[in-house]
């Protein structure tokens, strides 16, 4: 529910009553004395999805934007006018559920924080999130998720698009372009300082790293979470409900990818980098383009009924431009998802191979131990390069027939040259 506080213009005082008698809506009128150009200020109670058609309204009836007017919640209404009011407007589908086009603006201008705080706390954000990283600990990283200000950014240029304020789709772009770049940049200083200062064990592989080496390949679910983060904020906002945890969400799709390719950067190995910058990238397209088609389904449009055709074309292309390019960079998802595939799929069968060769009577006092399964350094698109073999089996006593069927039958199950290296463990029986 919303209570709106209105100044009615001198001259406009009749017309504005009458609109609002035929609406069935209560009123309160006081007389404003401060200013010559106002006679009176009202205040009316409204259901959350009557504000936007209500202030339409009394626009066309000549009460420009140049009239004074806060809508701020009202805990309770009581009323039977109001009640019927209610029911008329809260009709159970998507449009009743979510708030004015006005009050949509002014929530997505006030989460985008000022420059020189937003600045900051996306430094702060991408420092510790690389240090959560490089600890490989998920609770760092999550805390990382928690502070950073691009749930404002994200947002803003999608409700800039549909209720057509440029200014604020234009702000919202840059905000976002500039949130990735110093991510990224302030990642790579933090790692390198980290690097050189052997704060962290000389020689550490990042692709060894779980939290790290997850990001370095990603694979297409991440653009699930993009596209499922777009659209749970804008419904979050598009709803009057708290926003703090889909920001939470946005940010785990943008923070800690761009903190890996940091650190790729930092680490000397730019190849890395390719993988978790490219999901970056698409994580910010799939929630611009998410929230905009949300925003157009849920209803919003523009104040100006002559910017309609515009601005939906507009939003069109923006949706074809967007779809474009999150369809080109799925393809390289998926590129990435199916050489992890490949690797899996060649671990489990040369598993399968193994044992088999070891159901043999010949390897009866041989056992399979573990199968580990190195990648080369080839980033994003890795392919198995090294298979080890644990074999238990009788102490200081080497097959070399078992070692050459093992050789030859793991190195059929991939296309790429393999090195197969067993390694025996000794099993005393007792």
């Amino acid at each position: 529910m919303r209570l709106v506080q209105l100044t009615v213009p001198t001259g406009k005082r009749e017309t504005v009553l009458e609109t609002l008698e035929d609406r069935g809506i209560d009123y309160v009128v006081t007389d404003e004395n401060s200013r010559r150009e106002y006679t009176a200020v009202v205040y009316f109670p409204l259901p959350t999805p009557a504000v936007e058609a209500v202030l339409d309204e009394l626009q066309e009836a000549g009460i420009s934007e140049d009239a004074y007017t806060v809508v701020v919640d009202a805990q309770t209404v009581v009323s039977r006018r109001f009640e019927s009011l209610r029911e008329e407007y809260e009709t159970g589908d998507v449009e009743s559920d979510r708030i004015s086009r006005q009050e949509l603006e002014t929530e997505a201008e006030a989460l985008t924080p000022t420059f020189g705080v937003y600045v900051t706390m996306t430094i702060v954000s991408a420092i510790v999130a690389t240090a959560g990283l490089l600890l490989d600990s998920p609770a760092v990283v999550v805390g990382s998720m928690v502070i950073a200000p691009l749930i404002g950014p994200a947002l803003g240029a999608s409700v800039g698009s549909v209720i057509d304020n440029e200014d604020l789709f234009r702000q919202s772009v840059r905000y976002q372009i500039l949130g990735v770049v110093l991510a990224i940049a302030a990642a790579a200083v933090f790692a390198w300082m980290v690097r050189v200062t052997n704060i962290v064990p000389p020689g550490l592989e990042i692709g060894e790293v779980n939290e790290i080496a997850e990001r370095l390949t990603p694979d297409l679910l991440s653009l699930a979470v993009a596209l499922g983060a777009g659209v749970a904020g804008i419904v979050s906002l598009a709803t009057g409900i708290s926003v703090a945890l889909v920001g939470v969400m946005i940010a785990a799709a943008l923070i800690p990818p761009a903190a890996a390719a940091g650190i790729a950067i930092a680490w000397g190995e730019p190849s890395a980098a390719i993988g978790s910058t490219a999901l970056v990238l698409v994580n910010v397209l799939s929630v611009n383009l998410a929230g905009l088609l949300t925003l157009w389904y849920a209803g919003y449009r523009p104040e100006n009924l002559f910017s309609l055709r515009p601005t939906e074309a507009r939003v069109r292309k923006r949706v074809v431009g967007l779809g474009l390019i999150v369809l080109v960079f799925a393809v390289f998802l998926g590129a990435i998802t199916y050489s992890s595939f490949v690797i899996s799929t060649f671990e489990n069968d040369a598993t399968d191979e193994i044992e088999l060769v070891l159901e043999d009577e010949a390897f009866a006092e041989y056992t399979f131990l573990e199968l580990e399964v190195e990648t080369g350094q080839g980033y994003p698109f890795l392919s198995p390069e090294r298979a080890i073999v644990t074999i238990g089996g009788p102490p200081d006593q080497r097959s070399p027939e078992l070692e050459s069927q093992l050789h030859e039958r793991i190195s059929a199950q991939t296309d790429e040259e393999i090195t197969v290296e067993i390694r025996y463990i000794g099993q005393v029986e007792r």
